[in-house]
């Protein structure tokens, strides 16, 4: 009997907002989207729910093909207090990033022209001037993630012949990005040494044959063993590749060209260490620790980098104009020594206790209970500094007594336009100002209020 009840898509295609919807998109689409509101009405009814109406199919229609006109990704508020949100696009980007961006997209630009000779040029010669100067490197390029430079890497220098690789560091970094498969793909084959917590510079040594093409040390950047471990240092491993002809590769992961244990964490790797160090090749990310767009950087031994740039698969994976404007804005900041003011993440991870408090008690002042202001933790995240957190004081909104609970204003918040992710601690919604950049209070206080209209 409930079947009958339900409009035809005619009659739901006559209402106003539908045929509003239609004319500003495709009216067949629109056709399509009432038929396929009304198929999941009809299995509503089967699972013992009521007939929608004409205009409640219609609310659904129109709210699809609105969903379906906005732009993807959307920016959402992150106040999970995570600086480093993999599943929220990773680092922000710093205004002059997002300028040099929206300039190299607007018109032409000098992509691959030289314009002091006026012929052809290279699109990495900028770019690589940059990585050289904040990473002591003679030579360097980028492509579109670190995990296609690991890739190139392995490719140029090593397809056919063997890899050695600490067993403690044949990982999963995350994303099914696992040094096994990549080296697999590459061509090459991986001889591991050492244990899963202790290897040693002499296990490196006696797995070494004439078919050994390189050495690889990958930084564990989501996870930490601790206890009875021991890893050979990267200084070592590169006097012994050098003095046995053998290539040694170090991915550090996040890209962090500021030191860590400055705000108060643990030592994360640095790529300008990796290159005093002595290592032939160092790969790190762009959109991490070093708070740009998403890329690979290779940098390291020009012999080396050069074998990269010249390999087919090099073209296939190379960066692209708009992450290869909003890249080079960001190393300007280190140049210039601006990085912390300039460069969000930075900006994020430096902010003290006392001023995310003041914050978050403004935040409370301009709101109703039942909320309150707690002190807690934020994390650096995106692969970045495993375990390690910092102090943050959080907008706290307690959902016991609420009848949708924490999830469901979660669930709420997402929402919203624009969309505000949290974070739930015993029940109650936290919000962590050090992620929501100071823009952004007036829409996160609007969506807040929206919760009690």
């Amino acid at each position: 009997m409930q079947f009958r009840n339900l409009p035809s898509v005619d009659s739901v295609l006559a209402l106003p907002n539908v045929t509003a919807a239609a004319a500003a998109y495709s009216r067949e689409w629109v056709v399509e989207l009432a038929r396929e509101e009304l198929d999941a009405a009809r299995q509503r009814i089967r699972q013992g729910g009521e007939a929608d109406g004409a205009e409640e199919i219609a609310a659904l229609v129109c709210r699809r093909a609105e969903e379906a006109g906005l732009a993807e990704p959307r920016r959402v508020i992150n106040a999970t207090g995570v600086v480093i949100h993999t599943n929220l696009g990773r680092a922000p980007l710093s205004r002059a990033a997002m300028q040099a961006a929206e300039e190299a997209a607007a018109g032409y630009s000098n992509l691959e022209f030289d314009l002091e000779a006026g012929r052809r040029g290279s699109r990495q010669a900028r770019l690589e001037s940059l990585i050289r100067q904040v990473t002591g490197a003679e030579a360097a390029l980028a492509v579109n993630n670190n995990a296609s430079a690991v890739l190139l890497g392995l490719l140029a220098l090593a397809a056919g012949r063997e890899v050695i690789v600490s067993r403690a560091e044949a990982v999963e970094i995350g994303g099914g990005f696992r040094v096994p498969d990549v080296l697999r793909q590459s061509g090459a084959t991986l001889v591991d040494v050492g244990t899963t917590n202790r290897t040693y510079l002499r296990d490196y040594e006696e797995a070494t044959t004439e078919d050994t093409a390189a050495y690889l040390k990958v930084h564990a950047s989501n996870f930490r063993v601790e206890g009875f471990t021991s890893e050979v240092d990267a200084k070592e491993l590169a006097a012994l590749g050098d003095r046995l002809g053998v290539a040694v590769l170090h991915d550090v992961g996040s890209g962090s060209l500021l030191p860590t244990e400055r705000y108060g964490m643990a030592h994360e790797p640095m790529p300008q260490e990796s290159i005093r160090a002595g290592m032939g090749l160092v790969f790190f990310s762009g959109d991490k620790l070093l708070g740009g767009p998403q890329a690979g950087i290779v940098a390291g031994r020009r012999e080396l980098v050069g074998l990269l740039a010249r390999h087919p698969l090099a073209r296939a994976v190379r960066i692209d104009k708009l992450s290869l404007a909003s890249l080079t804005a960001t190393l300007v900041h280190y140049l210039r020594g601006e990085a912390e003011r300039e460069i969000p993440v930075w900006r994020m991870i430096s902010a003290t206790a006392e001023s995310l408090k003041e914050r978050a008690h403004s935040w409370k002042r301009q709101l109703s209970e039942p909320y309150s202001v707690a002190e807690s933790r934020s994390a650096v995240g995106g692969g970045s500094l495993p375990g390690e957190t910092l102090p943050t004081w959080a907008l706290a909104l307690d959902a016991s007594s609420l009848p949708e609970g924490a999830e469901g204003v979660m669930r709420l918040l997402r929402e919203g336009r624009p969309p505000v992710v949290a974070r739930v601690e015993d029940e109650r919604v936290m919000f962590d100002p050090r992620t929501v950049a100071p823009d952004e209070d007036m829409e996160l206080l609007a969506a807040l209020r929206g919760l009690n209209g």
